[in-house]
């Protein structure tokens, strides 16, 4: 064994840690050991302590957690918190890279509010009480998009040009994360998102300055990434709920070729796989005990002349948007863990409705595959949690988007920092459809009520509060989810309106409140309780720009369809009267005809 593996040895606790250096000084000194009671000693302490600490690891096409047992990942990318995309702020007209974003805020607001602004962005973005959270929706492991630049210096700002000056900032946050994660008995994955100089031509994903050389045009970038995972190994090696390192996040780059841009035709990937080896070696030499993850250069999928894997503890990661959701979607990273004898895992997936993440995570589990959703929370709807938009940040952006006028530096000031307080995770929206998606869903068609809807004598339930389901069991919609890879380029959206659900439902809102659209052929369906078995007369608060008709089915009992006019605004429309059961009633309204805007159901005894 080298003197580097066993300084590795003796984590946290004070008496290994003094045996371990004892005997490390005995190695470096070429002292010979006369004691073989001390030897045997030493020996058994090492023995008992790598017993006693215990780490995900690989076995053959397996993964398995501390206890050995194998384990399915779902996890959550952590998007947004160390690196902010700009999709993510919904920033338009000015560019998507983080540093274009804080240049442009500077602009506005001045340098001191600005490093305020972010200095709260990170405090806020994820705290205990979101790992709290994703541990109790069901997930067992999170994905740690880290920016470079929270650990260490640009290379062309070191003050000693080839040396790396590291920040504290970065590592004390990982520290909180993996104690966070710990206490959930979550298992942390370390993601370089944005390495030193960026790792491809999709700019904002690694907040890259295409001015400035890439991670692939300068050696001192690519000795900083190196550096950079050493000294996370060093800070890390003994650390048992981290579960990986995940060391190059979608590297999108054309080696051979520059009019390859995102290296998807790239055959030969050499300086991909030379990098993620060196990376590799730096770990090694201070890190025998954690998993490492590669990824493929068009990012993550294009994995041409990587392999043989050159390490025991490898998982191969593929990356997974916008396209279908059968096995043949997945067939090659399947073939290419048959043949490596090494897991593959969905890094990294997300972005699209309820029916494309059920559908995709019911996939890989099939096949035995883990996965990692993007993102937590964001300024949109389609993730677990919504980040509320200020009406003066809309302000801002309409701006930078050539729409509006300039906000004042006060009226900018109060939206960042509204902003920032709207990222806590109390202050968000939380979609339990999304949850409910990707965990309950994927495991039964049972339909579930969104809301509880408990009637005696009268009942309004706003139309889209319907079940929690899948498509064709709680809800039936033509359209329910985007894939325009698969689908040549052809985008659909699921949820037209982008509000409120993910599901594939339509839904809108105006000056009374969100309805929804639905068009020939789509139905909802709400579930009832009933304190006693009566009869209840049926109506809805119903519109429709073009002539359509409707058509109620309670518990199986259809009513005649009935024709909703053209007429300016709401109207009340009474279908009929239905007989209900005490206890679970099921009813669907579909739209038979044309198409129509429905607000509300209402019953009446």
């Amino acid at each position: 064994m080298e003197t580097a593996e066993w300084s590795d040895i003796g984590g946290k606790n004070p008496l290994i840690r003094l045996c371990r250096k004892s005997f490390c000084y005995l190695l470096k000194n070429n002292k010979m050991l006369k004691s073989k009671f001390l030897y045997f000693f030493l020996c058994s302490i090492f023995a008992w302590q790598s017993h006693g600490q215990s780490f995900m690891r690989v076995e053959g096409k397996k993964i398995l957690d501390r206890e050995g047992k194998e384990i399915i990942l779902r996890g959550m990318g952590l998007g947004g918190w160390m690196l902010q995309e700009g999709y993510m702020l919904r920033v338009r007209g000015i560019g998507q890279q983080q540093h274009v974003i804080k240049s442009k805020l500077t602009e506005l607001v001045g340098k001191n509010t600005t490093d305020q602004f972010y200095e709260a962005w990170l405090a806020n973005h994820t705290r205990k009480i979101d790992i709290d959270s994703m541990a109790s929706w069901g997930f067992n492991s999170v994905r740690l998009a880290m920016h470079y630049n929270l650990f260490t210096l640009p290379a062309d700002q070191e003050p000693v040009s080839g040396q790396h000056t590291w920040l504290e900032k970065g590592f004390a946050m990982t520290d909180s994360l993996l104690a966070w994660c710990e206490a959930n008995n979550l298992y942390l994955i370390l993601d370089l998102h944005a390495a030193p100089g960026g790792q491809g031509n999709d700019l904002n994903i690694s907040d890259r300055d295409p001015s400035k050389p890439s991670l692939w045009q300068d050696e001192a970038n690519q000795k900083k990434m190196v550096a950079l995972w050493r000294k996370l190994a060093e800070r890390y090696a003994n650390e048992e709920w981290i579960g990986a390192y995940d060391i190059i996040n979608e590297p999108n780059w054309g080696f051979q070729n520059a009019d390859d841009k995102n290296g998807c035709a790239e055959q030969l990937n050499e300086p991909l796989k030379k990098l993620m080896m060196d990376v590799t070696q730096a770990i090694r030499a201070v890190d025998r005990n954690h998993i490492i993850i590669v990824e493929g250069n068009c990012w993550g999928n294009n994995y041409n002349n990587i392999f043989p894997l050159w390490d025991n503890k490898m998982v191969i990661s593929f990356h997974k948007y916008w396209n279908y959701n059968d096995k043949g979607s997945i067939q090659k990273f399947i073939d290419i863990r048959e043949k490596e004898n090494a897991p593959v895992w969905l890094g990294e997936s997300g972005e699209n409705s309820n029916t494309w993440f059920r559908d995709a995570i019911h996939l890989v589990e099939t096949n035995n595959i883990g996965w990692a959703w993007w993102p937590l929370k964001k300024l949109g709807f389609n993730n677990p949690l919504e980040v509320k938009v200020p009406a003066g940040y809309e302000k801002i952006l309409n701006y930078w988007d050539g729409k509006g006028e300039k906000p004042s530096a006060e009226e900018a000031t109060v939206a960042l920092k509204e902003l920032a307080e709207n990222l806590k995770l109390e202050n968000c929206i939380y979609h339990k459809d999304v949850i409910d998606a990707m965990f309950r869903q994927t495991r039964t068609d049972a339909t579930i009520p969104f809301r509880k809807n408990t009637v005696t004598h009268a009942l309004t339930i706003p139309a889209v509060d319907f079940d929690l389901g899948r498509n064709r069991y709680a809800y039936f919609d033509k359209d329910t989810g985007n894939y325009y890879i698969s689908a040549g380029g052809q985008r659909t959206s699921g949820n037209k309106g982008r509000i409120y659900r993910n599901d594939g439902v339509d839904i809108f809102a105006d000056e009374g409140g969100m309805y929804v659209d639905s068009e020939e052929g789509e139905w909802m369906q709400y579930t009832i309780q009933s304190s006693a078995k009566g009869s209840f007369a049926i109506s809805i608060s119903v519109k429709a720009e073009k002539a359509g008709a409707v058509q109620l089915d309670v518990n199986g009992e259809k009513s005649t369809t009935v024709n909703i006019s053209v007429k300016e605004g709401w109207q009340s429309v009474t279908i009929g009267k239905f007989n209900l059961r005490k206890g679970r009633n099921t009813v669907r309204i579909m739209t038979t005809t044309g198409s129509v805007s429905l607000r509300e159901i209402l019953l009446r005894k």
